[in-house]
């Protein structure tokens, strides 16, 4: 049976001890035995080591380097990295090594919470089969970005609450690799009621069961 962690805290806002709920029982529908902690000092079990899968929910915050250490070690040995929103890519601020692995970092949400549209670039990739361009509402994240990802989902700022970024076309969903490690990325999921938007949840779901090795 492969096994999953999800580690949660951080920022309040996000709802993170529901989101974590919600992610258990979706990894426990796909047969993966879950282990729930609150607090960063799960990262530096060297036992995470043997996981397949471990998805970070826990926005801004800090965490110790022998905590990274230990993660950034393990992913790169090839256990999957998973998440969404703030949860893990606006985790550890000052970590730019976890940066580096997620693939990008939270940097705004001009207008808060809005109504955009998720456009999808890789119609072809089984996370995004059967999925159209859909309407959302919630925070368009603008986000710094590793031109390495392969990008799934984009968006397109509209200019109304920054006109300096009108056009900006900017990735939402996407996936990589960090050493043997998979990594995957939705920037949807501002609190846990999003994950009852189907085509959220779906796409978080394949993406961490991508991820999972």
């Amino acid at each position: 049976m492969r096994e999953a962690l999800i580690v949660w805290g951080g920022w309040s806002g996000h709802e993170p001890e529901a989101g974590a709920q919600v992610v258990r029982e979706m990894l426990e529908e796909e047969n993966f035995k879950v282990y729930v902690e609150a607090t960063t000092e799960a990262f530096a079990d060297p036992a995470i080591a043997d996981m397949s899968l471990i998805i970070p929910i826990y926005t801004m915050a800090k965490i110790e380097k022998e905590e990274l250490d230990n993660l950034l070690a393990a992913v790169q040995g090839g256990v999957g990295l998973g998440g969404y929103h703030g949860g893990m890519c606006d985790a550890f601020r000052d970590a730019v090594d976890y940066q580096f692995m997620c693939g990008g970092q939270w940097v705004a949400h001009p207008g808060n919470i809005i109504d955009y549209t998720v456009n999808i670039t890789r119609p072809d990739d089984p996370v995004m089969a059967g999925i159209s361009d859909f309407s959302y509402r919630s925070e368009q994240y603008y986000m710094h970005v590793d031109p390495s990802n392969e990008v799934l989902a984009t968006t397109t700022f509209s200019g109304d609450h920054a006109p300096w970024i009108d056009g900006v076309v900017m990735p939402v969903v996407w996936k990589r690799h960090h050493g043997k490690g998979r990594v995957f990325y939705s920037s949807l999921g501002h609190v846990a009621k999003e994950f009852e938007v189907p085509q959220m949840r779906t796409i978080l779901r394949r993406g961490l069961l991508w991820a999972a090795r």
